[in-house]
């Protein structure tokens, strides 16, 4: 299930702490014994034939409540022992990494974390997720939600340099008079700037010769004078503290809710989960104003 689900040996033997090796001869075994091969095999990839995808959808379910029984039996340990694997992009996880789950592993010294970080938000339950951690208006709706941070903002930052023999930018309408440095979405879509002025949402399609897919790419373009970036307050404040990158359009970016710990309504929580979960409680109420 495990090579499925990582779509390669080497993955699944790290989820498992076993050897590529020892995972393929397991794997082979199996075949050999059922009379059917399961996966196709190449030097790079490793996918599922049409018999293991039917066998691995009728197994999926079973070995899923498995894992479940095994959880349940953490209810009767006294302290919290076990895994938790959270779903979260790079940014979400930065920020949450230190005041959230380092703590909660300083507390709880006999868990695991592991965070495995990824810009498509996915189906976490389907993908094996104890839970996940994402800004809160990209939380599905069929998800618990607990506040883990401060509320947000993202705003317009351009180096002194560049600001100086820039067309004057008083409002969203004269980035288009500006060099504004494009970041590329997990999709393939270009972000749109997003600004807000009483009540009235507006969203504006800049241009730019530089095209990148991280904001820590934008920020390193904008501190070097090529243009204006559109990112998180949280990531640029280091370089507007000191002075390396200004901030413009304050008026028209207005915070928004935070980032959101969630997992499935319904689903058991063992008691690590139970355990984070209350944790991430106490960390949002300390970090919310």
């Amino acid at each position: 299930m495990t090579v499925a689900q990582q779509a390669g040996f080497r993955a699944a033997a790290r989820t498992l702490e076993q050897s590529p090796s020892a995972l393929s001869h397991a794997v082979a075994s199996l075949e050999k014994r059922l009379g059917v091969q399961l996966f196709h095999r190449t030097t790079r990839h490793v996918s599922l034939t049409e018999a293991g995808r039917a066998f691995y959808t009728r197994i999926a379910p079973a070995l899923g409540e498995i894992d479940l029984a095994v959880e349940a039996l953490s209810d009767f340990r006294e302290r919290p022992i076990g895994r938790l694997r959270i779903n979260a992009d790079t940014a979400a996880a930065e920020q949450c990494l230190a005041p959230v789950v380092l703590d909660f592993l300083h507390r709880y010294p006999e868990m695991e974390v592991e965070i495995v970080c990824e810009g498509r938000l996915i189906d976490i339950a389907a993908e094996g997720f104890d839970c996940g951690i994402r800004l809160a208006e990209l939380v599905p709706q069929d998800m618990v939600a607990i506040p883990v941070g401060p509320e947000q903002r993202h705003i317009v930052v351009g180096a002194p340099d560049y600001l100086e023999s820039a067309p004057p930018l008083t409002s969203p309408a004269d980035l288009q008079r500006h060099r504004c440095i494009q970041l590329r979405l997990p999709g393939g879509a270009i972000y749109r700037w997003e600004f807000v002025r009483r009540g009235k949402e507006i969203k504006v399609e800049t241009h730019g010769n530089l095209v990148v897919g991280s904001s820590r790419l934008a920020l390193i373009a904008a501190r070097q004078g090529h243009g204006l970036a559109y990112v998180s307050c949280w990531a640029a404040q280091n370089w507007l503290s000191t002075g390396q990158l200004e901030q413009w359009l304050d008026a028209w970016t207005p915070a928004y809710p935070g980032l959101c710990l969630y997992y499935p309504r319904h689903r058991h929580l063992g008691a690590g989960m139970r355990a984070f979960i209350d944790f991430a409680r106490e960390c949002g109420t300390k970090l919310r104003p």
